[in-house]
């Protein structure tokens, strides 16, 4: 049931990314250029998952185990930190020069577009240099190999 509901969520998400434009990089860099020809119908698309999220968020709050019965685990952190300040300045400078963020880039990989295979393989090897990071972090060796 899992496998069949995590389906259903990925190719529900997936064609709202296509129906939105969220996977065409024109569309998205359209509604980031707020000083030239801007495009404000992303700001609809991104209200309405706001909204849907609220209501997620605020039934998920009152439970202990979802509708499928598994463990609720919501994020327990609600402080800003530099970490996700940096973070969320770096995905914002990676989709304003992409014109992608990495759910709209798999779905234009999947479409066949070319510029989302290289955006794909940069997320990939910035992902595994992250992960790499964090072992040597985590395991106390920062010794360069």
């Amino acid at each position: 049931m899992y496998v069949f509901t995590s389906l259903l969520a990925g190719l529900v998400f997936g064609l709202g990314l296509i129906v939105s434009g969220m996977a065409d990089p024109a569309k998205v860099l359209g509604f980031l250029d707020v000083a030239g020809r801007w495009d404000p119908s992303l700001a609809l698309v991104m209200a309405g998952a706001i909204a849907v999220g609220i209501g997620a968020f605020a039934v998920a709050r009152r439970r202990t185990v979802s509708f499928l019965g598994a463990e609720m685990r919501l994020p327990k952190a609600r402080q800003l930190d530099r970490r996700l300040v940096g973070g969320g300045l770096l995905f914002g400078v990676g989709w304003g020069v992409a014109g992608f963020c990495p759910g709209p880039a798999l779905i234009a990989l999947g479409m066949g577009e070319g510029k989302a295979a290289v955006f794909v393989v940069a997320m990939l090897v910035g992902m595994g240099i992250f992960e790499l990071v964090e072992r040597r972090k985590h395991s106390g060796d920062l010794s360069p190999a």
